[in-house]
């Protein structure tokens, strides 16, 4: 069977984290552009991609506490903002993805899914499985979706990838952001952890403190976390965080080069 790998490009590394829907465009293509010469070099190489939604989601949905539920006309307008936000940035990282050459679909959570207090109840996942048995690399991303018991609510791309593991049982899941992994002295950035399991987590854990700028889908404690229960379900599975701020260190990422921090059981 091909390989298949996941890939989020964050929110704070594609956009202008701290300047409100301000998108980086040449780092979308750079990455972009690594992403197909990894193709090239591997056809077979089956490829989901999620990206974050950064400075264009973020701050609206901080403002109107989206992800804690929507009941009211205010609150509804304010999911209808974030909604645009993150639609306007994947249309933009699609446009730039087709434009190198890659075969990109996009899939809207917030036309796919529904949620239960938080939880998701339903994903119709059928069209993204056959886009990719096809060829095509499907496009997720950080999305406002309706919840059947809080009336709306927000999943991130790491949330979206959890699941999306559990149904596809991809070999690697890169994470691909501003920071050059985990760091056991944040906020120093002095010493970055190589290797991250369940057996030392207890040695890092004070140090993974949440990001800087505004994001209300966790920091690198809940990125951390999530990504550990998932090699803990699915011992073959393979976690790197790593900066996507140097060229070519997706490339090495998806090469299986070591780099950033690795997460495994």
């Amino acid at each position: 069977m091909s390989p298949l790998y996941f890939i989020k490009l964050g929110g704070s590394l594609i956009t202008e984290k701290h300047r409100p829907s301000t998108p980086r465009p040449e780092v979308i293509r750079r990455l972009a552009e690594e992403i197909y010469q990894a193709r090239v070099e591997h056809p077979n190489l089956q490829l989901i991609l999620g990206h974050g939604s950064g400075s264009f989601g973020h701050m609206a949905a901080k403002k109107y506490n989206t992800h804690l539920g929507v009941s009211t006309p205010a609150q509804w307008q304010g999911f209808l903002e974030v909604w645009w936000q993150a639609r306007a940035l994947n249309t933009l990282v699609t446009e730039i993805c087709l434009q190198v050459g890659l075969p990109v679909m996009a899939f809207s959570p917030s036309a796919t899914i529904i949620c239960q207090n938080g939880q998701i109840s339903t994903w119709n996942l059928a069209p993204l499985q056959q886009a990719l048995e096809v060829g095509l690399i499907p496009i997720v991303y950080g999305d406002v979706v309706l919840d059947k018991g809080i009336g709306g609510t927000i999943l991130s791309t790491e949330r979206l990838f959890v699941e999306l593991v559990h149904r596809l049982k991809p070999t690697r899941l890169l994470l691909c952001g501003q920071e050059e992994g985990v760091w056991a002295d944040f906020p120093q950035r002095q010493r970055l952890i190589p290797h991250l399991t369940p057996h030392n987590l207890e040695e890092v854990l004070p140090a993974l403190m949440g990001s800087e700028a505004p994001d209300v889908t966790g920091g690198m404690f809940e990125k951390v976390r999530s990504m550990l229960d998932l090699v803990n379900q699915y011992p073959d599975l393979e976690v790197v965080i790593f900066s996507g701020e140097r060229p070519q260190n997706l490339t090495l990422a998806l090469q299986g080069h070591p780099i950033g921090t690795r997460i495994t059981y």
